[in-house]
């Protein structure tokens, strides 16, 4: 049964991704609405979930905290060690994304092994959404429901989100679309394996609070000033509490 509901996560994954292929036209509103997907996801769902399961304190600060912290800071490292420099690039280049900085137009070059190290790590988590819907079933019918809904739900923020942090750092379109594929199938490979074993609560949540930092940066110093680099536009906003307020919904109905 499990394994059926981690295809429901799948269907929705690649409803996801489709939706962020078919409004490039608009890609400053893509990505509006991806940062408020992603604040909404961290800040109402993994978080709460990983303070609750993860156990104690570690010298007077929740163990999620303490992880929340420690994967901001693991992604704003990696993105440090991979990022190429800023330099200028012809201004017809597609991996060159226009800045103004002193008055100057200029481009800065996204290094494209950040994109592919972002989506790899949003395959991870939607590898634990799959283990987490085995997970609820081991503990009962009703755990299960709720769980399924809410990892269902938000797998379509996932597939939208992975195909647009895949592509924004210049990667072509095959290889999003192939890190799309990836964590679609995620999801079904993570609730097959807790056929064969159980997942400790307290490490789930230790789990969920390391990606949400991850998550939070993402959001935070790329996808949001991104969305408004060239488009600082109202509907840009909106599109980011919409976003936000629609795993707000999610949440609460699963709940």
């Amino acid at each position: 049964m499990a394994v059926f509901v981690a295809l429901g996560a799948f269907l929705m994954t690649l409803a996801g991704g489709w939706t962020a292929q078919r409004v490039t036209d608009r890609r400053h509103l893509v990505l509006g609405l991806a940062g408020g997907l992603m604040l909404g996801v961290v800040g109402l769902d993994l978080l709460p979930e990983a303070l609750h399961a993860a156990g104690g304190d570690v010298f007077g600060v929740p163990a999620a905290l303490l992880l929340f912290v420690a994967g901001f800071l693991l992604a704003h490292l990696v993105e440090r060690l991979l990022a190429v420099l800023p330099g200028p690039l012809d201004s017809a280049g597609a991996e060159g994304i226009p800045i103004a900085a002193h008055g100057v137009d200029q481009h800065v070059h996204r290094s494209p092994e950040v994109g592919l190290a972002a989506g790899a790590a949003m395959v991870g988590h939607s590898a634990m959404d799959g283990v987490a819907i085995g997970a609820a079933f081991q503990v009962g019918e009703g755990m299960a429901a709720a769980v399924a809904v809410a990892v269902i739900a938000h797998d379509f923020a996932d597939g939208f989100n992975t195909y647009t942090i895949t592509s924004l750092y210049g990667n072509a379109r095959r290889k999003a679309v192939t890190m799309l594929v990836a964590d679609a199938a995620a999801p079904v490979l993570g609730a097959s394996s807790t056929l064969a074993f159980t997942i400790p609560e307290q490490l789930l949540g230790g789990y969920l609070g390391l990606f949400g930092g991850v998550l939070l940066y993402l959001a935070a110093a790329e996808i949001l000033p991104e969305a408004h680099h060239v488009h600082p536009a109202r509907s840009t906003l909106l599109c980011t509490v919409v976003g936000t307020a629609f795993i707000w919904l999610l949440v609460g109905l699963a709940g």
